[in-house]
């Protein structure tokens, strides 16, 4: 029926419209730092047997008529977007607050509302009551204090957090740990470069940098979007031309039932 056919064609323009959505989102955030490109996911549609003739089949001794069918499709459907965690280029500021993370982990930050999120976006600033918190004024968990006397903050590959005051004397005052997931893609984004624990990405497990796994830390770097401009731009004339094929589709159906009604008059 024609009319399958352009709930099909349909179906077809509403899932690359979604998929330019999701590339645009990519390309927007080629320079948020840490950020994860997405990438959308589609499957097919149930489908419908349609009957055609029906023929003779011979076997020895019988003869028995058959029907044979078709199966037609009913277009597609979006079914997810997932993350992507490859790591991204590691960008050095010669800032002594920016960390950046070699290797899979998360830092695990504390809401206002004492939930946790995760997140890769190193680029540390102090608080107004000195705690170590993210540029969203989230504090990271296990706390750091840091006083108004310290001239310097030196982080090391493994978390250890060290301090030089005016007296010169280098103090350790804690140690920052990371969170990792069986599966990340499972993460849900909730903006800010964060993300909350779901069910399908597992609970959290926490350890220090550079051991079981664990990534390193890298002082003085912040890690980039793994955004690939190219491969976006490929991805989107794609998604165009797949989405201008669908609504000829619909324009050629359109023609052909024009052609009918003209055919009963």
């Amino acid at each position: 029926m024609p009319t399958r056919a352009l709930r099909t064609a349909a179906s077809g323009m509403y899932a690359q419209q979604l998929n330019i959505q999701v590339i645009a989102n990519n390309i927007a955030n080629i320079n948020t730092t840490s950020f994860k490109k997405s990438r959308a996911e589609f499957s097919d549609q149930i489908y419908q047997e349609v009957s055609t003739n029906t023929e003779n089949v011979n076997i020895p001794g019988i003869i028995e008529n058959v029907a044979t069918k078709l199966q037609i499709g009913n277009g597609v459907q979006p079914t997810s977007t997932q993350k992507l965690f490859q790591q991204g280029d590691l960008q050095q500021t010669g800032h002594q607050l920016d960390v950046a993370i070699s290797g899979e982990g998360f830092f695990q930050i504390r809401k206002p509302d004492g939930t946790f999120a995760y997140t890769r976006d190193g680029s540390f600033k102090i608080s107004g009551d000195g705690s170590l918190a993210t540029a969203g004024g989230y504090l990271i968990e296990p706390g750091i204090s840091i006083n108004d006397d310290v001239l310097q903050v030196q982080i090391s590959d493994d978390g250890t957090v060290r301090v030089t005051d005016v007296t010169g004397d280098a103090v350790e005052i804690g140690t920052i740990e990371l969170a990792k997931f069986i599966n990340p893609a499972g993460l849900k984004a909730l903006g800010d470069n964060l993300y909350a624990e779901t069910e399908a990405s597992g609970a959290p497990l926490l350890g220090r940098p550079n051991q079981e796994g664990f990534g390193i830390l890298k002082q003085g770097f912040l890690e980039s979007s793994n955004v690939d401009i190219v491969e976006e731009m490929i991805s989107m004339i794609t998604a165009q031309r797949a989405y201008e094929i669908n609504s000829k589709t619909v324009k050629t159906v359109e023609e052909m039932m024009t052609m009918v009604n003209n055919l009963r008059r």
